[in-house]
């Protein structure tokens, strides 16, 4: 075979020895050319061959190809180079062809990938959907069993639905009818019911002082009296100009325009009768007629009974002295002298209640001197000088009294008196009068320097025991409270204060007989701090609210006499809900919503706005709750619609008798969060709650945060008070969320405008919620419920809490640190009552929200001292949440150091205030029920993530 390969080459015999070595090396490139070309080529050819398999449908046939290109490589060693290197570029056009539908393959495959990743995400989707819908359906029918059964209960109550009370009004004029005994009338037999309906409203008549004086020839109504009467009845809503329909007639008497001509007519009744008994509607016996003798300066006891021995029919009397058989109980009545002005902020008037415990335990300054057995009071009240005579024997109760004083304040205790029983100048003359009673010593000022200094202030009843009450004692009742020098009262069981029938002055004033002064040290020692803080809080109250100034003591009184007819007052006022839309204007809506991403977790059935039922309790309140109103709460002057202090009925009335409302989990029979998610639960019937949220030019994420709010259970509408000047840009697109949206117009740019009792809110709950805050579903949720349970409290999420700067200020600070107790919680994302909107309006000294104003900051400080001081409770925070993010908002002013600084001077601005830090602590928390509890796989939580 080599010979014969040989012969086939003929330059082997001519060749020579070299051209025979080039001929081997050709021989040997080609067999390694040809080697490569197998490798490089069957590899692809085997690669081919897989792949047409795969795709085709005639195996057989592939074989067969394979086969043939196989045979094809037998011959390549007999090939010439340049058929060979044909071969090798057909070679390299299959090695492209086949390296082309590789990639087209790829390119397909990866399309069939990316088609299968988008059908599975369509089908997740798809499930997700499912869920929703799922949900939405579990919704829907708790909706419609919700809905029946509400359908239901308004078919069995069959009642018409509760508004105000309409009024009722007599439209005639009293008639003349024969007159009674004066001294037996009470207000069943002297008083004309017919006049004033239960709905009346009770309308109040004033004759005009000017016009109608009742005052004999020589003496005149002070002039201040008239004026402030008239001024602050002007203020009364109750105030009618038509007297047809009046229920009441006051009649301002006053007191003598000065004390000169006091002495000049010594024995001129400053009353005259025959004027009183000629009022046009005085109807011949003075029935429902008031007779209001405000005393003002001159204290004195027989200056403050103008009306002795004179015949006032069956008019009442109104005045702060009153002799004991000349006052017909529940039915006269006793009021404070006016001694302060006319109406305002009063709050600077009142002493700091801390601390507790003074530089004097006791402090009394007046004076009773005896010359050759006559005992003598001196009145210095604009340089008047009386002397009252008393034969005083050896067992006389006033001396002993007063040698024990001063053995008391000589004792061998630790503890300060201030006693003072010589203040009078000798130079000054006396003059005998008719009764006996204490004087005062100094100036006032010089005795509220005193009385700020000590922590209980002494009262002598009045020594003359026919004395009731007088108007020197009630003023320095008046001096005391005003002073946060708590009352002792000696002679207490025989005398009656102002408004003693609605206001509980035990709680305000300690009553001691006099012959129990030898025990006074002891008792007054034995007070503790904390009953030493409530007394003196309890004294401030009363004297702010029905004392303090001439708008008080005058509504007061018509409020009293309203009390006893057991007629509801009107109903307090709310603020208008202007649209900043005007009535031609349609706001864009947007179909585009923010899902929540735990959208299958169900929250609770989705039902149509449902207002809290409103003046449930119109008569029943006073009651019930009369003695909270008028000593507790401070506030019988107003109807409101509802209040976080409603009674609550027991557990087993909701389901005999009384189960209209109310929606028990499982109908009663409980359950996990199955049940729990159906239906509201609790003590309370079903309600719902309003969205409250202030805002300030941030169109872009006031309505991003509206847009979470859609399918948000138990919400009953969204109130956004637009602060801005600037109206909403016109093709701003409203969120539709399921429930109305109502943009308010705010009057001002102010932070207050948060706290406004606008008529809008039909729920006894609102949120009141930052337009930049971000709460899930399930926290909203959380929260209403926790509230339901404390309606008379913040209920929120970021808590806060004030710390005592001991270091650098002795002062407070705000402090937003974590912590493992809190005082506040913020109002930025916090549940509060509707009623609190009316007292942070009405009712909060003016001065802290002039202070609001005046930093645009800290209304949610405000509104946690308000709560935290008429409660004495602390807010109550709910869930982990600290803080707010807001991605994409600008940055926020809590960021900004000034801030803080605007805070602390607020919290210490409004404890001087208030007089103290009614700020409490708490460590409490409130989560979900079954929190973190392992319960069976077959049940659910309250709350997923709560």
């Amino acid at each position: 075979m080599v010979g014969n390969t040989y012969e086939a080459l003929p330059f082997y015999h001519s060749g020579t020895g070299r051209e025979m070595c080039q001929w081997l090396t050709h021989i040997k490139l080609s067999r390694i050319i040809i080697l490569t070309s197998i490798v490089l080529f069957i590899v692809p050819l085997f690669t081919h061959y897989y792949l047409s398999k795969v795709e085709s449908d005639v195996p057989d046939r592939d074989m067969y190809r394979t086969f043939s290109t196989l045979e094809a490589f037998e011959d390549f060693t007999s090939m010439k180079a340049s058929q060979l290197k044909m071969r090798i570029e057909e070679m390299f056009r299959i090695k492209i062809s086949v390296s082309n539908e590789l990639r087209d393959l790829s390119a397909k495959r990866q399309r069939l990938q990316s088609e299968v990743n988008s059908l599975t995400q369509k089908i997740d989707e798809l499930k997700q959907e499912l869920l929703h819908q799922q949900t939405d359906l579990d919704r829907l029918k708790i909706s419609v069993e919700q809905a029946q059964v509400a359908q239901k209960e308004a078919v069995e109550r069959n009642t018409p639905e509760l508004a105000p009370p309409k009024r009722i009004l007599i439209n005639t004029l009293p008639i003349v009818l024969p007159s009674t005994n004066p001294r037996s009338c009470r207000m069943y037999n002297c008083f004309d019911h017919s006049r004033c309906a239960l709905t009346s409203g009770f309308p109040v008549y004033l004759y005009d002082p000017d016009q109608f004086s009742v005052v004999s020839p020589g003496w005149d109504v002070d002039g201040f009296l008239k004026t402030t009467i008239k001024q602050t009845l002007g203020y009364n809503p109750h105030l009618t100009r038509n007297p047809a329909e009046a229920c009441v007639y006051i009649v301002l008497i006053g007191e003598a325009l000065s004390l000169h001509q006091k002495r000049n007519q010594r024995h001129n009744k400053a009353l005259d009768i025959k004027k009183l008994q000629a009022l046009p509607y005085w109807g011949g016996d003075g029935r429902n007629h008031i007779l209001l003798n405000l005393a003002r300066r001159d204290l004195s006891a027989d200056s403050g009974n103008i009306f002795s021995n004179l015949d006032t029919g069956r008019a009442i009397v109104v005045q702060s002295t009153f002799y004991r058989n000349q006052f017909r109980d529940d039915f006269d009545l006793i009021v404070p002298p006016i001694l302060g002005p006319p109406g305002g902020d009063v709050w600077q008037e009142c002493a700091q209640m801390l601390p507790a415990r003074r530089k004097y335990l006791l402090s009394f300054q007046g004076e009773m001197r005896t010359f050759m057995g006559t005992a003598m009071t001196y009145q210095i009240d604009d340089a008047d000088i009386d002397l009252e005579k008393l034969i005083i024997d050896d067992n006389n109760i006033d001396a002993f009294i007063i040698q024990h004083l001063k053995d008391m304040s000589n004792g061998i205790t630790l503890d300060k008196f201030f006693i003072q029983f010589e203040c009078i100048p000798a130079s000054m003359e006396s003059k005998p009068v008719e009764t006996l009673d204490w004087s005062l010593c100094g100036t006032d000022s010089s005795r509220r320097a005193i009385l700020k200094e000590s922590t209980f202030a002494l009262i002598l009843a009045p020594s003359n025991a026919t004395l009731l009450t007088t108007s020197f004692m009630q003023a320095r009742l008046y001096e005391a409270l005003r002073a946060g020098s708590i009352p002792v009262i000696l002679g207490g069981d025989q005398i009656l204060l102002n408004y003693n029938e609605v206001v509980d002055w035990r709680r305000a004033v300690i009553f001691l007989p006099k012959a129990r002064v030898t025990e006074m040290h002891f008792l007054l020692r034995a007070v503790p701090d904390n009953d030493l803080l409530t007394i003196r809080r309890q004294g401030r109250l009363i004297w702010e609210r029905y004392m303090s100034t001439a708008q008080g003591v005058v509504d007061t009184t018509i409020a009293v006499i309203r009390d006893r007819l057991g007629i509801p007052p009107l109903p307090a006022s709310q603020t208008p809900s202007p649209s900043v839309f005007n009535e031609s204007f349609v706001p864009l809506k947007s179909d585009a919503i923010i899902a929540e991403p735990e959208a299958e977790e169900s929250l609770g059935p989705l039902e149509p706005p449902y207002p809290s039922p409103a003046f449930k309790r119109n008569y029943t309140t006073l009651l019930i709750q009369n003695h909270e109103i008028w000593n507790d709460w401070m506030d019988p002057f107003n109807l409101y619609p509802q209040l976080p202090f409603d009674t609550v009925l027991p557990s087993d009335a909701k389901f005999l008798g009384s189960e209209v409302g109310f929606r028990p989990i499982g109908k009663g029979a409980g359950g996990a969060g199955k049940e729990f998610s159906e239906s509201l639960g609790g003590n309370y019937p079903r309600e719902q709650f309003t969205i409250v949220m202030l805002t300030y030019e941030r169109e872009q994420v006031l309505i991003n945060s509206l847009a979470r709010l859609y399918g948000l259970p138990y919400l009953n509408k969204v109130l956004v008070v637009w602060n801005s000047p600037k109206p909403p840009v016109e093709d701003l697109k409203w969120p539709d969320i399921g429930v109305p949206i109502h943009v308010i117009k705010a009057p001002r740019n102010s932070l207050n405008n948060r706290f406004l009792p606008f008529d809008a809110i039909e729920t006894e709950a609102v949120l009141s919620i930052d337009d930049d805050a971000h709460l899930r579903h399930d926290e909203i949720m959380f929260g209403f419920r926790v509230w339901r349970e404390h309606r008379d409290r913040v209920v929120g999420f970021p808590g806060r809490f004030h710390a005592w700067d001991q270091n650098y200020h002795n002062a407070w600070n705000y402090n937003s640190n974590y912590s493992c107790e809190l005082s506040m919680v913020l109002t930025g994302a916090a549940f509060i009552h509707k009623h609190y909107t009316y007292l942070y309006t009405h009712w909060l000294p003016q001065a802290i929200r002039d202070k609001v104003d005046e930093y645009m900051n800290c209304e949610d400080i405000a509104m946690n001292f308000l709560i935290s001081h008429l409660t004495r409770k602390p807010p109550v925070k709910v869930t982990s949440r600290w803080t707010f993010r807001c991605p994409g908002c600008p940055v926020s002013l809590s960021e900004d150091d000034t801030h803080f600084q605007e805070r602390h001077k607020c919290i210490n601005f409004f404890s001087q205030v208030f007089g103290y830090m009614p700020l409490l602590n708490t460590q409490y928390r409130a989560d979900s029920i079954l929190f973190k509890t392992r319960i069976p796989h077959d049940k659910q939580k309250c709350f997923k993530f709560i």
